[in-house]
């Protein structure tokens, strides 16, 4: 197979040390053909290999499409500045895209050892069965190859034909451009997106609580607001099973006032779900995680679950903006 010149495209706001080691790790990669593009608000002072576009303040998904267009790479790999990927990151990538049906694929962003406990926690929770279900948490560990419609720009890499043919991200979508991308790949071009396990980023958690259940709440009222506008990928009982648990939870206690059965009934699920979750976090086989894994769930399951309705609520994204 012809090797193919992958354009590494990273965006961030200022330089800071997680895109230092980002572009740390990206600059010793073992793949022989490869550029590295940074796009930021301002000027920086990178290795003299590094390509630097200061743009100033603007999304995310507006960067990278201006990484994009700059790049020279018949293969766009993009990556975020708080994640750096393992040293055979594109040399295994390469071998996936064999096949012309295969115009993307998606690797596991794992939590690095260096994360502190709190980062850890979080961590855990995206991954384990409980906290992100069986059916997600595969993009956090290294799971089975499968053929997937939906996955993050944190570690993601296109054929970068493909990108322009969609023509690019959709813009007016922050966080969600990507769900947006890989709908109108799969379902307009009916190209194939491929989680690839071996195409490893190390991706640094956001610590609980605080910016952990932030970045919660932005995924859950954007997941909202496009179970509505597409249902293709969005609309699936996943999703919508935290929301399901806020209310059952709150609207549980009426039952109290109409049987004795039924509110122990309540009681009974209510009590299953709390010992499931500290199963979950026993199964961290961590002493130090368990409180944290414990309620960071709880909260995570709560948070993402009002966040969802939010969005839902919603009629456009430009309220969801004002809200979070």
């Amino acid at each position: 197979m012809k090797k193919s010149k992958f354009s590494i495209i990273v965006v961030y706001q200022k330089k800071n040390k997680f895109a230092e080691e980002c572009i740390e790790h990206c600059l010793k990669l073992d793949c022989p053909s490869f550029e590295i593009i940074a796009i930021s608000n301002e000027n920086d002072n990178w290795d003299k290999r590094v390509k630097i576009h200061a743009v100033g303040d603007i999304p995310p998904s507006e960067k990278r499409d201006i990484g994009a267009k700059i790049a020279k790479g018949e293969i766009l790999a993009f990556i975020d500045d708080d994640a750096y990927p393992k040293k055979d990151w594109l040399k295994k990538a390469e071998k996936y895209f064999g096949s012309e049906e295969v115009a993307a694929i998606g690797g596991p962003g794992v939590t690095p050892h260096s994360d502190n406990i709190l980062q850890k926690a979080g961590g855990y929770i995206y991954s384990s069965w409980f906290g992100a279900s069986p059916s997600m948490r595969y993009r956090y560990i290294q799971s089975k190859e499968r053929e997937v419609d939906d996955y993050a720009t944190c570690n993601f890499i296109v054929r970068k034909n493909i990108f322009k043919k969609i023509g690019g991200f959709d813009t007016k979508y922050w966080p969600g451009e990507d769900t947006k991308f890989c709908l109108d790949l799969t379902k307009k071009l009916n190209k194939k997106i491929i989680y690839a396990p071996d195409v490893v980023v190390y991706h640094h958690r956001r610590p609980l609580f605080r910016k952990h259940l932030k970045q919660i709440k932005s995924y859950g009222m954007h997941r909202g607001l496009f179970a509505k506008k597409f249902p293709e990928t969005s609309f699936r009982l996943v999703y919508f099973l935290p929301s399901l648990f806020v209310l059952g939870l709150v609207f549980g206690w009426v039952s109290y006032f109409m049987h004795p059965f039924l509110f122990k009934a309540y009681a009974v699920v209510v009590s299953l779900y709390f010992l499931t979750i500290f199963i979950n976090s026993v199964f961290s086989k961590n002493v130090m995680l368990i409180p944290f894994v414990f309620t960071g769930t709880f909260l995570t399951h709560l948070w993402y679950g009002i966040a969802f309705i939010h969005g839902i609520l919603n009629k456009d994204l430009s309220r969801v903006r004002r809200i979070l």
